[in-house]
């Protein structure tokens, strides 16, 4: 991943991770929602609630390559992946597990002593999260109309 630049997200990039975020949702999660749960995914990725997030305790890292964004993670409270995005032509080349691994070395250099991450994944993200070190904690469940299963990943070295 040396060519690739992790950083906090900044205002001016939120546009852009809106874009990315919801493209890649429409393409692999959108069509196993309901039409309120793609609504409400929708709220939740609009570049104000982004904004409102992160003055409220989220951050966000993005992944940019030659100037282009290639994938981003929001954390909750330092401990909880919000979104994990990568772009299409991107994915299955490590970004996700970098990204992850960027967001729990910002979140410790913020004071948070973490000893597990959790997620609620989509489907589709499971395969994903699992090859991350996840494992499932409960049963699929739907809120709003998104589907997800909550997984969580026990951190080293705490």
């Amino acid at each position: 991943m040396s060519d690739t630049t992790f950083r906090i997200m900044q205002s001016d990039d939120v546009g852009n991770v809106s874009v990315l975020v919801n493209s890649v949702f429409d393409t692999y999660i959108a069509p196993h929602y309901t039409t309120q749960g793609k609504s409400e995914f929708r709220k939740y990725t609009a570049t104000e609630a982004f904004l409102e997030r992160i003055d409220h305790g989220h951050f966000v890292i993005i992944a940019v390559r030659e100037d282009i964004l290639i994938g981003m993670i929001e954390m909750r409270e330092n401990n909880h992946v919000s979104l994990l995005f990568v772009a299409e032509a991107f994915q299955r080349q490590g970004v996700s597990r970098f990204l992850l691994e960027e967001a729990t070395m910002h979140a410790r250099g913020l004071g948070a002593e973490l000893e597990r991450i959790t997620v609620n994944s989509s489907r589709y993200g499971v395969p994903v999260y699992e090859a991350l070190g996840f494992r499932q904690t409960g049963p699929e469940r739907t809120v709003n109309g998104i589907a997800f299963i909550p997984l969580a990943k026990r951190i080293e070295g705490t």
